[in-house]
């Protein structure tokens, strides 16, 4: 099934095949004749023992394909002790082309077409300990595509490069506006943690107006999520072969490939895509 959805309302469509009605009498079916027949449950449920045994995990995975561009107005969560953990306005997942030729996922597109975020087999997953209901998160099989906001404190993760005049890369560091580094209500993202110069190697993180959310050479992802936490713990990659420690409240995990100017970054920022069929420019809010 594949649910394509634009705009700020979601629409839904089921295509249903129509059959003619048959009678007749039902007859077993030998276990060979069942081997041949494959199928996709809509629907999958799994269990999940936890590494280090502290956490029982269950998974509930749709067997479904996800298009869709979605414009939303602010969002607000984990509002606890005087912050938020992630505060955002004029979130968008997926944008719109701005010129002919554009290229994103090593698709073509025209101006004005749309270029969705795309998400396949969307999940939730709980964890649970003797005490009850630990954390649950929410996030897809696998995913790509755009992610623009104006974001005023994260927490969580952003898989983002940075790279120098002299062609050396660093990984991206959350930091608080005194450059120390932070994963938590997170309001700067640069290099260099504990001297967070504006303008030099750190900026706000409302300059990083678009990211894009994939792995190398235009793939997928499979650590795009978001999870809420009752303590610090341990989501399992969905591969189960490593985990990522997340903190309390609210995680959300960004992976991108991207890999930015860190000169341009500081002084500019990255320019936000088109995100309303009216463009309204690229540092727009």
């Amino acid at each position: 099934m594949r649910h394509h959805a634009y705009g700020y309302a979601t629409l839904i469509t089921f295509c249903l095949g129509m059959v003619p009605v048959a009678q007749a009498e039902l007859e077993p079916i030998s276990e060979s004749v069942m081997g041949d027949v494959t199928g996709q449950a809509f629907m999958q449920v799994e269990s999940i023992t936890g590494a280090n045994l502290t956490y029982e995990y269950t998974r509930m995975t749709l067997g479904m394909d996800v298009e869709t561009r979605v414009n939303i107005d602010d969002v607000q969560a984990g509002q606890i002790d005087g912050g938020t953990d992630f505060s955002a306005q004029h979130v968008a997942l997926g944008h719109i082309a701005r010129v002919d030729g554009e290229q994103f996922n090593g698709v073509t597109y025209n101006e004005g077409e749309v270029i969705p975020f795309e998400a396949r087999k969307p999940y939730i997953e709980l964890a649970e300990d003797g005490a009850g209901l630990a954390g649950f998160r929410m996030g897809f099989e696998q995913a790509r595509g755009s992610v623009s906001s104006h974001t005023t404190s994260f927490s969580g993760d952003i898989g983002l490069k940075f790279e120098d005049n002299t062609g050396a890369q660093y990984d991206a560091v959350l930091m608080d506006g005194s450059g120390v580094e932070t994963n938590k209500r997170a309001s700067h993202i640069g290099i260099s943690p504990g001297s967070c110069i504006q303008g030099t190697n750190c900026a706000p993180l409302t300059d990083l107006r678009s990211i894009n959310v994939g792995g190398e050479n235009n793939g997928f992802t499979d650590g795009f999520f978001i999870g809420f936490q009752r303590e610090g713990m341990d989501w399992q990659s969905l591969d189960g072969t490593s985990a990522i420690s997340v903190g309390k409240g609210v995680f959300i995990n960004l992976p991108t490939d991207m890999t930015v100017d860190l000169e341009n970054f500081v002084s500019g920022g990255v320019d936000r895509l088109r995100t309303h069929q009216v463009d309204m420019g690229t540092n727009l809010f």
